[in-house]
């Protein structure tokens, strides 16, 4: 470590990517999993169809939280701005006296 000199950290990027690799592996193995197990074709697409909407359905649970979550905190930032304008407003007139 340098005194007074910041390097940015190449690990933290590194570990992010290993973390992406686990879990397309732990994907894949679970689909491997699923196509190799002995049941019949057409329970098996019965199956595969039922998790997969499973999943669709969690996935756009969590996109609408995020959405939700994003325009409570626009709503949030719109309210400080106004509150701190008009905080401002009477300094700013201050000044231009």
């Amino acid at each position: 470590m340098r005194i007074g000199k910041y390097e940015a950290s190449e690990r933290g990027n590194a570990a992010g990517t290993a973390v992406t690799f686990l879990l397309i592996g732990l994907g894949a193995g679970a689909l491997l999993g699923l196509l190799l197990a002995p049941k019949a074709g057409k329970q098996m697409r019965k199956d595969l169809r039922r998790k997969f909407d499973s999943a669709r359905e969690t996935v756009d649970e969590w996109t609408d939280d995020a959405k939700e979550f994003a325009e409570e905190a626009m709503e949030r930032g719109a309210e400080i701005a106004d509150e701190v304008r008009e905080r401002v407003a009477p300094l700013a007139k201050a000044i231009r006296r």
